[in-house]
């Protein structure tokens, strides 16, 4: 018979090993109470296993700290109790005291840590770590103390960053000292709800970084907001108390303020299981809050950053000229404010506005221009369409050039500063490479009823000495517009020369209706306009040129060297740069902009394969709360046509999804049914690593083309799904074209592409494999 000391001896150390294999809590809870405690180096764990609450040591140190981390990676502490008071040694426990707290005491009994929360004195408390990471002490039922509202220095999927204008009460967050030491450090971050909600980086109480005024969906001073990755943050008033919060999502993500002061958000990448980082800020000197000093703007692609604002001149040369731009910019002539016509407004678009933004009623941008024109206090404005009108009476500052997003920013000037330079309005403060081209001057007579705006404007002759008197060797394609060359002006710029021939159909509607759109919008993934030439019968359109050509090009012509060039990864790049440009045509300009003539041979590449969203020719503008439109003249290409536009002229912002989507597909529907999605993959890029990956954009592309516009996702949530911020993707419906139409749809309403091949023979309606 066993001997009975030697049995229990034996269940005892069993025990331990089932319930303490690496010297962990042996308990399925995630609360603790007054009868159970955690010693280290025991933890809990959330209900659906998310989070911990439990020991950790920093790198470089051998001190023990008490947090709160994710399941998956215990580097990734979002909270520290004891941040200031580290543990030297593994004897820390974690328990309710009797005055209803949770505590951290050590090895002596010592308190090193409390929640230092209002209770009746009882032990009928209890401490929970939950799913969204917060830590909540419940006495009874009510909630006396949670992590949330006692944040360290990270952010997390619903918690909450808010300042209350009534009682002054905050939260924020604070950076940790050093990699190694949690300890409070020398960077706070928060909302600031003074006028229009901001969040501000504090370094040492001074203003380190700041984010641009909320409108109701974005921070408008973050240029990464006007693409879905930043999606899905709010900021809401209830009653006086302002808070503003990450979006939650079937997603693991977390922005940590660290010690060096930048906000870096990470998003975690389940099968290299690593935390992937997807946006910082600052990024460049120019986020850093007034890099330039006061009536200075910065533009990180400039060299030096800083400028002074046209009309105004460094405050002390000597230490400009060093590098010292913090003195900022004083005006070259005083402002008259002496009637309506002694000063102007010199409109600087995407801008970063200035910081100390003030609010005036009225939602009309020439009701706030007279508005401020008649209050001498008024040194600028700008109008959001969902803020209203922003007004500055201060020094400007913390302004930044934005690359092709933000608002326009409407700087008041002494008249004589504006004269001479009507066709400077519309340019950024930063000086385009154009304005030092030699043929940049003014309309000819023969223009003056044709309405160009304020675009720079080319000879007729600078542009056929450009082009070697529009030879044809420098000819890059041919359409129903015209035809369209590449050139090189004097200066060495290379353009593209887009020619309205003679004869074309699409004439001169067309030709207006682009120039007006594509000059009043600009963004990285749409073709920039540089100019336009207007003399007798000449008509042209000139752009940046694209060295790659289109898209089209790359996937469908067989002589094409790219197309051994587009492997999966850039394929996936352009599809993405596709759909930020749409996102911006949608819900992101000042105008609302449904292209209605998405294709392959619309896109173009510049030289490192980014695509750009070009001819505009048939763009449609929405203006107020428009949603959709109809035609009687539809226009486009069938195959990549909407059904409702198609059959029935109806065309909004689904309609281009509609044509993304397509746009994604080279597949059958009966092969996806079939569950066979990699045997209509290209097989250049059909490699077993990306499997997953091109099979979920043939997901994605078939939501987009679904028969009716309200199951079609919009544009920002593609986005979402490309970039797995939605994991979980609905079953798409069988696709009209696949059951209805037929090859005898095949063509095009329009001939063929202006920038490259023709369209006619690549056009398709029912998407066949290639």
């Amino acid at each position: 018979m066993m001997d009975t000391k030697f049995l229990n001896l034996f269940l005892k150390s069993l025990f331990l090993t089932l319930c303490f294999p690496i010297h962990v809590f042996c308990a399925d809870t995630n609360t603790i109470t007054s009868s159970l405690s955690i010693t280290d180096p025991d933890f809990v764990v959330s209900s659906n296993q998310v989070f911990r609450l439990g020991f950790f040591t920093p790198e470089n140190t051998t001190n023990r700290y008490l947090g709160i981390f994710y399941v998956v990676s215990e580097t990734s502490v979002i909270w520290v109790a004891n941040r200031d008071r580290p543990l030297t040694d593994s004897s820390g426990t974690v328990t309710i005291s009797n005055d209803g707290n949770l505590v951290l005491i050590n090895g002596r009994n010592e308190t090193i840590w409390s929640t230092n929360a209002t209770s009746t004195g009882t032990t009928n408390t209890t401490a929970e770590i939950q799913d969204t990471g917060n830590l909540i002490l419940r006495e009874n039922s009510t909630v006396i103390w949670d992590s949330f509202t006692h944040p360290t220095s990270f952010l997390v999927p619903t918690m909450r960053l808010s300042e209350n204008v009534i009682t002054g009460r905050r939260v924020r967050t604070s950076s940790w000292r050093s990699p190694s030491d949690p300890g409070l450090g020398n960077f706070t971050a928060g909302l600031q709800a003074l006028n229009i909600p901001q969040i501000f980086t504090w370094h040492n109480g001074a203003p380190y970084y700041r984010s641009g005024p909320w409108n109701g969906q974005i921070l408008i001073g973050i240029q990464d907001m006007y693409s879905p990755y930043l999606d899905g943050f709010r900021v809401v008033n209830d009653s006086g108390n302002f808070y503003f919060m990450a979006p939650p999502g079937n997603f693991l993500m977390k922005i940590d303020l660290n010690s060096s002061g930048s906000f870096v958000q990470t998003l975690w990448d389940d099968q290299r299981r690593t935390w992937d980082i997807v946006w910082v800020a600052p990024q460049t000197q120019c986020d850093v809050y007034g890099t330039c000093g006061r009536f200075g703007v910065c533009n990180p692609l400039n060299s030096p950053i800083c400028s002074c604002l046209r009309g105004f001149e460094p405050a002390n040369g000597d230490e400009w000229g060093r590098g010292n731009w913090s003195g900022g910019c004083v005006r070259s002539t005083q402002l008259q404010c002496d009637g309506e016509d002694a000063d102007g407004f010199l409109t600087l678009p995407f801008m970063k506005v200035p910081d100390f933004a003030e609010l005036y009623p009225a939602r009309v941008e020439e009701e706030c221009r007279i508005w401020c024109l008649r209050n001498c206090s008024c040194l600028a404005y700008s109008v959001d369409s969902n803020i209203g009108c922003m007004f500055w009476s201060e020094g400007l500052i913390d302004i930044q050039q934005f690359n092709g997003v933000g608002p326009e920013l409407h700087i008041r000037l002494a008249s004589s500063e504006l004269e001479n330079r009507i066709k400077d309005q519309k340019t950024p403060a930063a000086n385009l490479a154009l304005q030092s081209d030699s043929s940049a001057i003014v309309l000819k007579d023969e223009s003056k009823n044709v309405n160009i705006e304020e675009l720079p404007v080319f000879t007729f002759k600078t542009l056929a000495d450009a082009t070697n008197q529009f030879h044809d060797s420098n000819m890059l394609g041919r359409g129903g517009f015209g035809y369209v060359y590449k050139g090189k002006l004097a200066n060495g710029r290379v353009i593209a020369v887009k020619r309205l021939s003679a004869a074309s159909g699409q004439g001169m509607e067309e030709f207006m209706n682009e120039a007006i759109v594509i000059s009043k919008v600009q963004h990285r993934n749409l073709v920039k306009l540089l100019g336009c030439c207007v003399e007798k019968e000449e008509k042209m359109l000139i752009y940046e040129y694209m060295p790659n050509k289109s898209l089209d090009g790359c996937l469908f012509d067989p002589t094409d060297p790219s197309q051994k060039i587009l492997d999966w990864r850039k394929r996936f790049s352009i599809v993405e740069g596709i759909g930020r440009g749409l996102l911006y045509l949608h819900r992101d300009s000042r105008l609302k902009i449904i292209h209605r003539d998405l294709k392959p041979s619309n896109v173009l590449l510049d030289g490192d394969w980014n695509p750009k969203i070009s001819d505009f020719g048939m763009a449609r503008i929405f203006g107020g709360n428009q949603d959709q439109a109809n035609t009687a003249r539809v226009v486009g290409t069938y195959g990549y046509m909407a059904p409702e536009y198609a059959m029935e002229g109806r065309f909004s912002e689904k309609s281009d999804v509609y044509s993304f989507g397509v746009l994604m597909l080279e597949i059958g529907w009966k092969l996806w049914n079939e569950d066979n999605g990699m045997a209509f993959a290209d097989q250049n890029i059909a490699s077993p690593n990306v499997q997953s990956e091109i099979v979920r954009c043939i997901h994605i592309a078939l939501l987009c083309v679904q028969e009716f516009p309200k199951d079609r996702p919009a544009v920002q949530t593609v986005l979402s799904m490309l970039s797995r911020e939605i994991v979980d993707l609905p079953l798409p419906e069988q696709p009209i074209f696949a059951e209805k139409w037929d090859r005898s749809h095949v063509g095009s309403t329009q001939g063929t592409s202006q920038f490259g091949f023709s369209t006619n023979d690549l056009t398709i309606t029912v998407l066949d494999g290639r």
